[in-house]
């Protein structure tokens, strides 16, 4: 029986493709199914597909007659995947041959885990760079409120955890984050460090071409998981506390101010909820405080006042950096 399916969306990839299905081909972990699916490409793509699909029967070709999109051929994917593990890759990218078998080893003996990702090495029309996420469920659940902290391409995950959640295509460029945001709440996720996944990067990454709709949905899936912590809807400080979990330079001294008591309050509804790690929670907000106190760009002696008596952040402040801010607000 079949152990995973392995979804491909591909669109217009005939430049990148037979690499990629080649990288699955030879991967050490062999009893699956690559079910790729064809988003009524214009070019020799399916020409290629079809190729492949003649000389290894463990390949399933799906043909679109119209344009639907990444977010929901992969849905249909995994709808139509029978087996328990699934895994994604796109289709200019080349998965390391020890992957599915490193990945599968540990969903196997974790059965608290439903999702396992992978480090990534960008390439291509970028310089080659080793993209390291964090390792552990806790440390991954709260990074992921300032961004999507496991690579797409290197997921597998068991159908069985993943449950109504799907991509969805209004968050489009960020289908990912918003599914994997919503899904690190219920069940364990891990990185494996070491990277498994070779990520082509080229001009027409969907992340370069629609920054504005990218930044928009980032937004919107930080907000929603700032509610889910017990943030209203409509509070008018929800820029403050975004700024808490995602660092922004520059602010006013306003901003900085607001941000910091927005931090009091979100580690408030934390301790009442147990949302996050208690200890890894305090932490990272600390390290985002810290550099937001360094970086806003007025400072006078009200500021400086302010941030020794009534942050509750000075004495948290290295001690060069406690110095600089003096000197700062002084003068």
């Amino acid at each position: 029986m079949t152990e995973l399916t392995v979804i491909m969306p591909v669109y217009n990839g005939d430049k990148f493709i037979a690499e990629s299905i080649d990288s699955v081909l030879n991967q050490t972990f062999s009893n699956f199914k690559l079910l790729i699916l064809n988003d009524n490409s214009q070019d020799q793509t399916a020409k290629i597909l079809e190729n492949y699909k003649l000389k290894d029967s463990r390949i399933a070709v799906i043909t679109k007659s119209k344009n639907v999109g990444p977010a929901t051929l992969r849905n249909e994917g995994i709808t139509l995947a029978e087996t328990e593990f699934i895994a994604l890759l796109d289709a200019d990218d080349i998965a390391l041959p020890t992957r599915f078998e490193k990945q599968l080893s540990f969903l196997k003996s974790n059965p608290d885990y439903g999702v396992c990702g992978t480090w990534f090495t960008f390439f291509g029309d970028k310089e080659n760079k080793v993209i390291k996420h964090e390792e552990t469920h806790d440390r991954l659940k709260i990074q992921m409120l300032s961004n999507c902290c496991i690579g797409n391409p290197t997921i597998m995950f068991k159908k069985s955890h993943l449950g109504d959640l799907r991509f969805e295509n209004k968050y489009v460029p960020a289908e990912d984050y918003g599914l994997w945001s919503q899904l690190i709440a219920k069940t364990k996720f891990y990185n494996i460090q070491e990277s498994l996944l070779q990520y082509r990067w080229h001009p027409n990454n969907i992340s370069q071409t629609k920054a504005e709709n990218l930044k928009k949905s980032e937004f919107i899936i930080k907000k929603k998981q700032l509610i889910n912590l017990g943030v209203l809807y409509n509070d008018a400080n929800i820029d403050s506390y975004l700024n808490v979990v995602n660092l922004q330079k520059g602010l006013t001294k306003n901003e900085v101010i607001n941000t910091i008591e927005a931090s009091k309050e979100l580690i408030a509804l934390n301790t009442k909820k147990g949302v996050y790690n208690h200890s890894l929670f305090i932490a990272h907000i600390d390290k985002v405080m810290i550099r937001t106190i360094r970086n806003c760009k007025e400072n006078n002696r009200s500021y400086y006042k302010y941030i020794k008596n009534d942050s509750g952040y000075y004495s948290k402040i290295p001690t060069l950096d406690a110095i600089v801010l003096f000197f700062k607000c002084l003068f």
